[in-house]
Formats: C-alpha cells, sequence, structure tokens
C-alpha cells in the first residue's frame, strides 16, 4: 500500500507544534529580576540574531537580560495549525486571526505585572515612531511583549481588546516584525545596568540629549591628509565639552531640524 505524503505548510517549511515559548536560554544563567523581551512571531528561530552578538550577547548569556520567542504557530487552528484568514470585506493577502493572536497573548501575560512595567507592543507601520525616550522607558520596566506582524497585519480587534499599543520603527514597509523587533529591542537592552559597562556612553550620544552626536575621532593623528581638530588634542577639557557642544548643535540643525522644532535655514 502506498504511503500518503507527508502534508506542507509554507512551502518547504515544516511545523513541529509545542505549546510551549521556545526558549533561547538553554543553560544560561538566569538573574532574579533580569529584564524580559518576548516576541510572538512565526519564525522563533530569527531569534536571538544580531542580539545574540557583541555586548547585547555577552549581556543575555550572563543572565543581564532575557529572551524568549514565542512561537504562534501552535496556537493556530485546525489539522494545519492555520494563524490567518482573508481580510473581511476582501483584499489582497491574509491576516493574523485574533484568537490566534489573542492565545498567544495570553501565554505571554503569565508571569508578567500590569503594563506600566510591562508594555504590549504591536511592530506595525501606523504605529507612533520609535525613539530614545521610548527606549529608555522601556528599559526601565521590567520587560515587554512584542507582536511580530506578518501578511497584511494582525486582526484589529485583538489589538482592541489587549489595548496593545503600535509602534514604528519607520516609515517604510517590512515583510514582518521581526527585524524592527530585534533593533527596537537592541536599543533598550544596551540601556539597562551593566551591559555597556560605561554609562557616559550613552549619555553623550546621538538623541540622549535631543541632539544628534558630535563628530568621533581616533589615531592616527593624520589620515590621508585630514587632521583630528586640534581643540580634541588639546588636553583641555572644558574646551573640548563646548566645542563637541557646538558641534553637535550645527549637525542637528543642518541634518534634523524637526528635532529642534527648527527649519535649517533658521541658523
Amino acid at each position: 500500500m502506498a504511503k500518503t505524503p507527508p502534508t506542507k505548510s509554507h512551502g518547504r517549511l515544516s511545523i513541529s507544534a509545542s505549546l510551549q515559548p521556545r526558549d533561547l536560554m538553554v543553560d544560561r544563567p538566569r538573574l532574579k529580576g533580569a529584564w524580559c523581551a518576548k516576541v510572538i512571531t512565526l519564525f522563533p528561530d530569527a531569534f536571538p540574531g544580531v542580539l545574540g552578538a557583541s555586548l547585547t550577547g555577552k549581556a543575555l548569556q550572563d543572565g543581564l537580560w532575557r529572551l524568549e520567542p514565542i512561537d504562534l504557530r501552535p496556537f493556530g487552528e485546525g489539522k494545519h495549525r492555520n494563524v490567518d484568514d482573508t481580510p473581511a470585506g476582501g483584499g489582497a493577502g491574509m491576516v493574523l486571526r485574533a484568537d490566534v493572536v489573542g492565545k498567544a497573548l495570553d501565554k505571554a501575560a503569565q508571569g508578567t505585572p500590569d503594563r506600566t512595567k510591562w508594555p504590549v507592543i504591536y511592530l506595525s507601520p501606523r504605529g507612533k515612531p520609535f525613539t530614545q525616550s521610548m527606549a529608555q522607558s522601556w528599559s526601565q520596566a521590567e520587560g515587554l511583549t512584542m507582536i511580530c506582524g506578518r501578511f497584511e497585519g494582525v486582526d484589529q480587534r485583538v489589538l482592541d481588546e489587549y489595548q496593545v499599543e503600535e509602534v514604528s520603527l519607520g516609515d517604510f514597509v517590512l515583510t514582518g516584525g521581526e527585524i524592527a523587533a530585534q533593533a527596537m529591542i537592541d536599543a533598550t537592552v544596551r540601556l539597562l545596568p551593566n551591559v555597556l559597562g560605561n554609562a557616559a556612553s550613552t549619555e553623550e550620544e546621538s538623541f540622549s540629549n535631543g541632539l544628534l552626536e558630535h563628530p568621533q575621532y581616533t589615531r592616527p593623528a593624520t589620515w590621508k591628509g585630514r587632521n583630528i581638530p586640534d581643540v580634541l588634542m588639546s588636553g583641555h577639557h572644558g574646551e573640548i565639552a563646548k566645542w563637541r557642544k557646538e558641534q553637535s548643535e550645527k549637525l542637528t540643525k543642518e541634518r534634523r531640524p524637526d528635532l529642534t522644532g527648527k527649519d535649517a535655514d533658521d541658523a
């Protein structure tokens, strides 16, 4: 008797259903109270991605923060664990179902405090723009939950029911929220205590004081006929601070006048 070929979902991708979130922190320390990012996604294997590299990766391994990707597929309906359906009213593409996303949100909410200490975010191009001050606010919470959209988005009812905040990485559209999630988590995690190891570096960088960061230089003192500005070699800390502030203000006025509320021509 001929064998029935196995069913497939989404081309060659095989789906192994489990109601347990895939935890990439196996055999890694978990410090009590460590900041945590829970990410609801159809592609849990995309994490930690770049978050597992450099200082954020070391902090992850050291248990200074935690990452919990939650696979959306096991919450799907029917034999094939369907997570989406056609848009009500017609139109192209598919929409993630409210009941499916709702179950994933319920799972993510287990053991978390109220929204003032644990924001719930949907990564959406129609959301409010992500900013440095938002990253600072998130870093002071106990953690956050992110929903990575796919296809044409998420059923509005689940966003309304769970009072999900929509946040955008920028004025462009990605195929899903995973890249945006990693960018926002990176911006937040680097602000956590002991992740960078030098608190001053986060205080002086772009957007921390409403200005773009001043130009940076290092050795050699001369490169291809270009010299490091004399003031930076003077050892006069007061003059160096003054020069850096002036450069920050100049760059901000030229490149991001929206940050100062002035037009570039208002110099």
